[in-house]
């Protein structure tokens, strides 16, 4: 099976913008997106969930739950977003679905969907600034945590770990965030770097 693409960066790699690198871009490859639905009190829900994906789902508002196969991110009461970075590491999505549906939950194959970068360097948060209204000070945006908002008015999910930013969006906007991206990061100067594995 081909693989399919992932985040659409029409710069070839190389630095461009003013001297420096106050930013870097990095395409990241999301191999398995899954929208996981269901309620999380419930043990036979929150269980199989865990056994499926091999992360327990966070309960907390706007964080991440690490395991490792892949990432839970925290949609909603409800809601979570699974992520890994090879296409296999989750297993058969139809299979999954129909554990989750015998213990009362939900599971929806987004894999295709989104497309994401990763986002570093020591103007990152200035960049993404531009474009967002979150506060991304570590204070208010910490280490482990996950957001959904904008990116000028095109509607964005961040997440945060110890090397940045990864910033995801639907894919039929991605080639206007990535010239929006790349026209903030001008006056910093930005480096493009080739795909890297999601994490």
């Amino acid at each position: 099976m081909p693989e399919r693409p992932h985040a659409i960066a029409p710069s070839a790699p190389g630095r461009y913008g003013a001297p420096g690198s106050g930013v870097v871009f990095a395409p990241a490859a999301i191999g398995a997106a899954w929208n996981i639905q269901g309620d999380a009190t419930r043990g036979s829900f929150a269980g199989e969930a865990e056994r499926i994906c091999g992360v327990a789902l966070p309960v907390e508002p706007n964080t991440i739950g690490r395991g490792a196969k892949a990432i839970a991110l925290w949609l909603g009461p409800r809601s979570w977003l699974l992520l890994a970075g090879d296409a296999s590491a989750l297993g058969d999505p139809a299979r999954a679905r129909e554990a989750l549906d015998a213990a009362a939950g939900a599971l929806f194959d987004l894999s295709d969907a989104r497309v994401a970068w990763r986002i570093s360097g020591a103007s990152a948060a200035s960049v993404l600034a531009k474009a967002c209204p979150l506060d991304f000070h570590p204070r208010a945006f910490a280490v482990g945590a996950c957001a959904q908002s904008v990116f000028g008015h095109v509607n964005a999910l961040y997440l945060r770990d110890a090397d940045g930013f990864t910033l995801l969006v639907a894919r039929s906007f991605a080639r206007d965030v990535w010239h929006a991206l790349c026209e903030s990061a001008e006056e910093y100067g930005y480096e493009v770097q080739a795909q890297a594995p999601y994490r």
